[in-house]
């Protein structure tokens, strides 16, 4: 008797560039006026779907000149899925673009996880 594992079938975003730019926020309409209308629960709820504290973001009022937070975010997530980049184009972001920063770092997260669907053959 002979049976096969389940093996996972998903087309799997594994490019090492960013899905979307720092600008496309017409690509999630609905994303883009959460984070316009309330930002610190969006960013709350972005750190939460990447594992972090929920108030997470809310440290970045403590930061001086670069919000820490969103910095490191962005780093993570840049780490994460093997993204090209650096830390000063980071930090550029972080600062100047903080909003449309964390829709893309959502953006990214929800092309790089879409579900997996397992295809189970089972031998009788």
């Amino acid at each position: 008797m002979t049976s096969q594992q389940p093996r996972p079938f998903a087309a799997a975003h594994t490019s090492n560039q960013w899905s979307s730019g720092i600008c496309d926020c017409c690509q999630d309409v609905p994303e883009c006026c959460f984070s316009f209308w309330c930002f610190p629960c969006f960013a709350c709820s972005t750190a939460r779907k990447h594992g972090e504290c929920l108030c997470l973001p809310l440290l970045d009022a403590c930061g001086s000149c670069v919000p820490p937070i969103t910095l490191a975010m962005r780093v993570a997530v840049r780490t994460r899925y093997g993204i090209q980049g650096s830390i000063c184009n980071d930090c550029l972001y972080s600062t100047f673009c903080g909003v449309c920063s964390w829709c893309q770092i959502s953006r990214e997260m929800n092309v790089r996880e879409e579900s997996v669907t397992f295809i189970n053959g089972r031998a009788k």
